[in-house]
């Protein structure tokens, strides 16, 4: 891994791997009666199955009224096992209360998910006895893409995501939703600064990958070792300092006529090389 970081010459044309989701933010939070500001609204049965799962404090869960089925059921039984209350409204209740989301008859009121510190994540790697794998959001604004990337991410074994305080999406009940739960097994550090961090991470020994045009394909780049991947916003990719500070640019090669893979799908690609190879020299 020595030469590395110096090794940036061997960039093949390729097409781009950036998103190009699109949609506003939706950061709306549902409040009755003077609710407290720390709580937010988790949407659907998946998510709302993994949030028992976790040690979150749940304040209430409202479910549709009339005739219940399958996980429903479920998610009813242990919240009543775990003392949560359980409250009965109408469909045009869950609606409001979801922004018009698929809440699939049950919504759940439990505090925002606690941030983490980017030593943390490193923490985790330690504990499991692996090398860090974690994915750094390069401004991601729409909520659905993020979401999809944490599960992504989750599934690849990346033991944290790193977003930025400014100019992208937080943790909203749209981001819980579509990461399908994931959100509940996955640390999220938020920073003031992506390129500072990359510095810092630089410094601990981790080699960032940047995914962007122009770079080498994906196959062909050393992930054999504590990395990084950068995945860009869905309108500008990475960014121009990001990419100045990155250790390689990796890119997905498109055959087809539609140029870009939306970030989700192109971070499932790469991620799941990437955690291939990190345990195939074990």
């Amino acid at each position: 891994m020595e030469n590395k970081r110096n090794n940036k010459n061997n960039r093949p044309t390729s097409d781009r791997t950036r998103g190009q989701g699109s949609g506003k933010r939706n950061n709306k939070i549902f409040r009755e009666n003077d609710e407290i500001d720390n709580l937010g609204i988790v949407i659907g049965r998946n998510a709302v199955s993994e949030l028992l799962k976790s040690d979150r404090t749940i304040d209430k869960i409202y479910v549709r009224k009339g005739n219940r089925e399958g996980s429903l059921t479920l998610i009813v039984a242990q919240a009543i096992e775990k003392r949560i209350p359980v409250v009965e409204v109408e469909q045009s209740k869950l609606d409001y209360m979801s922004g018009g989301a698929n809440h699939q008859g049950v919504v759940a009121m439990a505090s925002l998910k606690d941030y983490v510190d980017v030593d943390d994540i490193l923490e985790i790697a330690r504990q499991r006895n692996e090398k860090p794998l974690i994915v750094i959001a390069d401004c991601i604004e729409d909520p659905h893409n993020l979401g999809a990337l944490i599960r992504c991410a989750e599934c690849a074994g990346a033991h944290g995501i790193i977003i930025p305080k400014r100019h992208a999406v937080g943790i909203t009940p749209a981001v819980y939703k579509s990461s399908a739960g994931a959100i509940e097994h996955m640390a999220i550090a938020k920073v003031s600064n992506i390129a500072t961090t990359i510095e810092d991470l630089k410094k601990k020994g981790i080699w960032i990958f940047s995914s962007e045009a122009g770079g080498t394909p994906y196959y062909e780049a050393d992930y054999d070792c504590a990395c990084a991947v950068v995945l860009g916003s869905e309108g500008n990719g990475v960014g121009r300092l990001i990419k100045e500070k990155s250790d390689f640019i990796i890119s997905i090669p498109m055959y087809g006529k539609v140029n870009s893979l939306n970030v989700s799908t192109a971070a499932s690609v790469i991620l799941c090389h990437v955690a291939r190879m990190q345990r195939a020299s074990k």
